[in-house]
C-alpha cells in the first residue's frame, strides 16, 4: 500500500466518510417507511369510504327565506334577489358517547368510532326579530327549517328522535351546502310574532373513522365527549377546559361562547367568508395512537448515522489501542449489517408490534457484528466488547425512542457522555506517532 494510506489522519477520514457513505442506505430505508405509511394511510382512507371518515356535527340552525329588494329614487323595485338567512341558537349542549373499534385492512390497524350524540338546544325569538332588523329584509318564517350540518352523512347510522317543541318532526336529505358540510333538514314553520323560544332535541347515531369534532353554533355551547380510548388527543379551536384522562378513557368538556369564534349569530348563507370560518372553529378529540410502528421507525431512523458513527469509532479504537488493523471494506460490511437493522425492525414491527420487533432485530445485528468482529480482529475479548457496546448503543435508542419529550435532553447527555469517554480514552495517545511512515517491511504492497 501507498503510504500516504498508512497515515492515522487518512485512516479517520476515511472512516468519517464511511460513515456518510451509510447515509445511503439509512435514506434508503427512510423511504420505505415513508413507503408502508403511505400504504397504512390508504388504508385509512378505504376503511373511511365504507365506515365514516373522520366526523363534525354542526348541530342545529334555523334557516329563514328571505327576500332583499333594492329600489331606485322613485320608489320602484330595482332589483330582487331571494336569500336564506341563518339564524343561531341561543344555547345548545351536546353531549357524546363513543364507543371505539379497530379494523384491519391486510397488516394495517384502523381506530373507528360509533357514537351516540344527544343535542339540544333553544333559540331565542327576539334573535327572530333582530335579524330582520339589522337587514332589512323581508322574511318569510312560514317557510322556515331547521338544518343539521354534518361532515359524512355515510357515517349516520341513524336519527333516533328530533323534537321542536315536544312535536317529532323528520330531518330529509338536503341539496343545500353550508361551507364543507352536508346539509339535512326539516321543515319548522315559525309564527313571526312568536314570543317564546323554539326547543329543540336531536338524538343521533353516528359512525366515524380517527377523529370527532362540533361546530360551537350557539352563543353559550357545551360539548360533552366521553369515550374508553386512553390515548386522546385534543384538537381544533379551543381545548377542553375540563377534562379526564386515565387507562379506562377519557371524559372531556369544552365550553365555548360567541365571542370565541370569527362569526355572528345570524348571516346570510351566501356569505364565503362565514363558510370558510365554520370548520377552523370545530373542537373535538382524535383518537391517537402514541408510538405508533411507523412513528417509532422513523424516529429510531433518525438517530441512524450518529449510532453507526459510534460503532465504527469503536472499531476504530480498537485499532488505535491494540495494534489491531481493519480494511476499509469490512467496516462497509459493518455498516451494511447496522443499516439492515432498520430494515429488518420495520418488516418484524408490522407483524408482531415495535417492542418484540426492536429486541429481535437488536439481537440479530448485535450477534452478526460481534462475531464478525471476533473474527476480523481475531480477539475474543474484542468480539466480546464490541457486542456489549452494540448492546449498549441499541438500548440507549430504544430508551430515546419512548422517550417522546424527554428524547432531546436524554440524546443530548448521551452525546456530551459519548464524547468525554472517547476524549478520556485516546488522552494518551501520540496521534504524531501513528502519522509516522511504516518501516520498509510493511510498506510493501
Amino acid at each position: 500500500m501507498f503510504r500516504w494510506m498508512q497515515s492515522i489522519t487518512a485512516k479517520v477520514l476515511g472512516v468519517a466518510m464511511l460513515a456518510l457513505i451509510m447515509l445511503i442506505p439509512l435514506s434508503q430505508a427512510d423511504g420505505l417507511v415513508r413507503e408502508r405509511q403511505a400504504m397504512r394511510d390508504a388504508a385509512f382512507t378505504r376503511v373511511a369510504e365504507g365506515w365514516g371518515g373522520p366526523q363534525t356535527v354542526g348541530g342545529l340552525v334555523l334557516a329563514v327565506p328571505t327576500r332583499y329588494e333594492t329600489r331606485g329614487s322613485d320608489g320602484k323595485v330595482v332589483s330582487v334577489r331571494d336569500g336564506t338567512e341563518i339564524v343561531l341558537a341561543d344555547e345548545q349542549s351536546t353531549v357524546v358517547d363513543l364507543a371505539v373499534d379497530r379494523r384491519r385492512v391486510g397488516m394495517y390497524e384502523v381506530p373507528v368510532y360509533t357514537g351516540d350524540v344527544t343535542i339540544r338546544g333553544r333559540i331565542l325569538p327576539e334573535d327572530l326579530r333582530r335579524f330582520t332588523t339589522d337587514t332589512g329584509a323581508a322574511w318569510y318564517p312560514a317557510k322556515a327549517e331547521l338544518r343539521l350540518l354534518i361532515a359524512d352523512t355515510r357515517g349516520l347510522q341513524g336519527i333516533t328522535a328530533l323534537t321542536v317543541d315536544g312535536h317529532a318532526v323528520r330531518l330529509s336529505s338536503s341539496t343545500a351546502r353550508m361551507g364543507p358540510y352536508t346539509v339535512l333538514s326539516a321543515p319548522v314553520p315559525v309564527d313571526s310574532g312568536r314570543d317564546t323560544p323554539l326547543d329543540f332535541a336531536l338524538t343521533l347515531r353516528i359512525a366515524g373513522t380517527g377523529s370527532f369534532s362540533a361546530l360551537p353554533l350557539a352563543r353559550t355551547n357545551t360539548l360533552r365527549i366521553r369515550s374508553p380510548w386512553p390515548d386522546p388527543s385534543f384538537t381544533g379551536a379551543m381545548l377542553p377546559g375540563q377534562r379526564s384522562v386515565g387507562a379506562r378513557g377519557f371524559d372531556a368538556t369544552w365550553r365555548v361562547l360567541d365571542l370565541n369564534r370569527a362569526y355572528g349569530q345570524h348571516w346570510d348563507v351566501s356569505d364565503a367568508n362565514v363558510a370558510a370560518r365554520l370548520e377552523p372553529s370545530a373542537s373535538g378529540v382524535k383518537l391517537y395512537q402514541p408510538g405508533g410502528v411507523y412513528q417509532q421507525n422513523d424516529r429510531a431512523g433518525k438517530y441512524g448515522l450518529l449510532f453507526i458513527a459510534l460503532t465504527f469509532v469503536a472499531f476504530f479504537l480498537f485499532e488505535v489501542l491494540k495494534g489491531l488493523r481493519l480494511h476499509p471494506v469490512q467496516y462497509l460490511l459493518v455498516g451494511a449489517a447496522m443499516t439492515s437493522f432498520y430494515v429488518l425492525l420495520l418488516a418484524l414491527s408490522e407483524q408482531i408490534g415495535f417492542g418484540p420487533a426492536y429486541a429481535v432485530a437488536a439481537a440479530a445485528v448485535v450477534l452478526i457484528v460481534g462475531g464478525y468482529a471476533m473474527a476480523a480482529l481475531r480477539a475474543r475479548a474484542a468480539g466480546l466488547a464490541l457486542g456489549g457496546v452494540l448492546t449498549l448503543v441499541y438500548a440507549i435508542l430504544y430508551g430515546l425512542i419512548g422517550a417522546e419529550q424527554y428524547a432531546l435532553l436524554i440524546g443530548s447527555v448521551v452525546l456530551v457522555a459519548v464524547i468525554a469517554l472517547l476524549m478520556y480514552l485516546t488522552r494518551r495517545i501520540d496521534w504524531y506517532a501513528y502519522a509516522a511512515p511504516l518501516p520498509p517491511s510493511l510498506d510493501t504492497p
